[in-house]
């Protein structure tokens, strides 16, 4: 690095005498050399090689100092939230740490497809070991969701295998997180326990992958708040409620301030922010997640109830939650001190825009008579249960798609960390997981529980622990995966290969191939309900397995597909399970896949350029494209 010169002085370029000894590096000071190699340009190679020239540079490229530091944050931008400002730490030991705990975690995810291809693909198939592994490496987890982040976020269009179970890894680290904090809020004092903040960690669980935080929600019901107070002060300037500020607790005790309250809040909320309940997507589970109510200004009775008491209560109106049957309410007591009397308060429907109802009124929005305990306030616990119990319903709805197992999953583990011995409920997660073939250690553990809380269930119980068990024998000896050349002579009718984009003739979807047979494998049942018959050849032709662009797996006749005109991706969640890249016109298999289908690959890219890449007279750089039948639309099979 010293570039000094031993002998004669030497002139400088501009005729002046130049002192050689002015030429070293290492002479300048040690925040000058500092600032020098955090140039942007200089990569954590190019500094370990620096700091091996001379004690003196070794030295200026110590752990503590600002090299090694910037040289970190330029690495791991999205890890700085987790030091404090001006913290003095090792960084390059944490460089370390962290450059080891990406490889060990990107070694472990592309293990994964080898050891889990095989099985049927189902919802969360990837449990148990897979996670066990990246927790045990006992590093911080804000290590290990970096790395599954970066993997996620490289190259949209490589990598997708990988991609896809780094997915699924953060997924399950990320609700295990979310639990846990659920668990700590519910051990907190029933009065200090927000149901705000109970709906944002069942958004959150729900939604793991999503930007969803306590701060950004508070922030912009904060916004509303401030909106409200605005609309008071025009109407009253000396009102109480504005004086509180952002987190106090005042209480309004005069019922006519209380009242400008919530005619203002009302006013706001449905006038101005246009919120209304969702009465034609009524069952749509985003309705449930608070950050979608605050997105698209509109939700169900109970999600809009909690942003409704919520407000209230920042403006110092107390509202209570109502569990009332099939229609969430609040309720505002119009008395000095609480009553018990139903009478006594006003019912306020958050759903219809905030209109007040008396007792009797709110039994005509469900057309029947109640008793007066449905009109008693209920904690925050309760009104959680009654949320997640909304989901549980929405996914029990559902069309036996991966969304619907994934809500229905996801709403029992919530509801069974609240109500943790609820035996009904324990049962359906026991079956759910069993039906979908996942994690049949836990299942074995939840059964176990069910039988200590409620032995007259032995007979259910004793049913999913045998096939349980020998689902588990199964897994230790797993049958070879048949391997399907296309050379083979019953194999020579099947036309398309593995990763061709199709185009379904009659239904008119995008899909694209990851399995094929040479002949219908489904069931009679199957081939009647689906009128295969009605084909021209009926089931006695190849049959595919598609992905399709609307998230559905389905299985096509040969003669209802065609290769696509102008290839596209394929939006579907399933794609890295089989396919490593997509390359404009087609998706590549990925190891396993090719493994299994080992002479579609070569057939694929014949395909390809035959279809996309060959010229016609005339065209000039135009590829010619495949025909497409838009004449008959009548679906005969998937």
């Amino acid at each position: 690095m010293a570039t000094s010169v031993v002998g004669e002085v030497q002139p400088s370029l501009n005729g002046i005498i130049s002192d050689p000894q002015t030429k070293k590096l290492t002479d300048l000071p040690s925040e000058l050399l500092e600032h020098i190699l955090c140039f942007p340009v200089l990569k954590h190679v190019d500094i370990c090689n620096v700091s091996s020239c001379c004690k003196r540079l070794h030295d200026v490229c110590h752990g503590r100092g600002k090299v090694w530091g910037h040289q970190y944050k330029l690495r791991w931008p999205r890890l700085q939230r987790f030091y404090r400002q001006n913290e003095s730490c090792d960084w390059l030991r944490e460089y370390k740490t962290r450059h080891r705990v990406g490889i060990q975690i990107r070694r472990t995810v592309e293990s994964i497809s080898k050891r889990f291809f095989t099985e049927v693909p189902c919802v969360g198939q990837v449990l148990g070991d897979s996670f066990a592994e990246i927790e045990s490496l006992g590093m911080p987890e804000h290590f290990c969701e970096d790395e599954l982040l970066f993997i996620l976020t490289s190259d949209k269009r490589k990598s997708l295998t990988l991609k896809y179970y780094a997915k699924k890894i953060l997924y399950f680290l990320r609700q295990q997180n979310i639990l846990r904090s659920l668990k700590t809020f519910l051990e907190q004092p029933a009065e200090q326990q927000s149901a705000l903040e109970g709906a944002i960690l069942v958004d959150q669980y729900c939604n793991p992958l999503a930007d969803v935080t306590l701060e950004s929600i508070s922030a912009q019901v904060d916004e509303i708040t401030e909106k409200v107070k605005k609309m008071l002060r025009i109407k009253n300037p000396s009102h109480p409620s504005l004086r509180i500020a952002q987190g106090g607790c005042f209480v309004v005790e005069d019922f006519d301030l209380q009242r400008q309250v919530v005619c203002a809040l009302n006013s706001v909320l449905y006038e101005q922010l246009q919120y209304k309940g969702n009465e034609f997507d009524y069952y749509n589970p985003l309705n449930s997640y608070i950050h979608q109510v605050l997105l698209r200004h509109t939700g169900i009775p109970i999600s809009l109830s909690v942003l409704y008491m919520t407000l209230a209560r920042k403006l110092g109106v107390e509202l209570e939650p109502v569990n009332f049957p099939n229609h969430f309410l609040l309720r505002w007591c119009q008395k000095p001190r609480r009553s018990e009397d139903i009478y006594d308060y006003v019912y306020i429907d958050a759903f219809g825009k905030g209109k007040q109802l008396t007792a009797k009124e709110c039994e005509y929005l469900i057309g029947h008579q109640v008793t007066a305990e449905y009109y008693s306030a209920i904690s925050t616990t309760e009104v959680l249960l009654r949320m997640v119990g909304n989901l549980l319903n929405i996914g029990k709805r559902g069309e036996g798609n991966e969304k619907s197992y994934q809500l229905l999953r996801d709403s029992l583990d919530l509801y069974l960390t609240i109500n943790p011995d609820n035996v009904q409920y324990l049962l359906l997660q026991a079956r759910l997981y069993f039906h979908l073939g996942i994690w049949p250690e836990k299942v074995l553990d939840i059964l176990q529980h069910i039988q200590a809380l409620d032995p007259s269930q032995h007979g259910a119980v004793g049913y999913l622990v045998q096939h349980t068990l020998e689902h588990i024998q199964h897994k230790k000896h797993p049958v070879t995966p048949e391997v399907k050349k296309r050379s083979a002579p019953e194999h020579l009718e099947v036309q398309y290969s593995v990763g061709l984009i199709m185009k379904h003739k009659r239904s008119g979807y995008n899909c694209v191939i990851y399995g094929w047979d040479p002949k219908c494998t489904m069931s009679q049942e199957w081939i009647t309900t689906m009128r295969v018959h009605q084909l021209s050849n009926g089931a006695n032709q190849p049959f595919y397995n598609v992905l399709v662009q609307d998230g559905t797996c389905r299985y096509a006749a040969q003669e209802n597909l065609e290769p696509h005109s102008a290839p596209l991706e394929i939006g579907h969640p399933e794609v890295g399970r089989y396919f490593s890249e997509f390359v404009d016109t087609h998706y590549v298999a990925n190891e396993e896949l090719q493994t299994r289908y080992p002479e579609d690959l070569n057939e694929t890219l014949g395909t390809v350029q035959e279809l996309y890449h060959r010229l016609t007279p005339g065209s000039g750089n135009q590829a010619q494209a495949p025909g497409t039948d838009q004449n008959n639309h009548q679906a005969a099979a998937m």
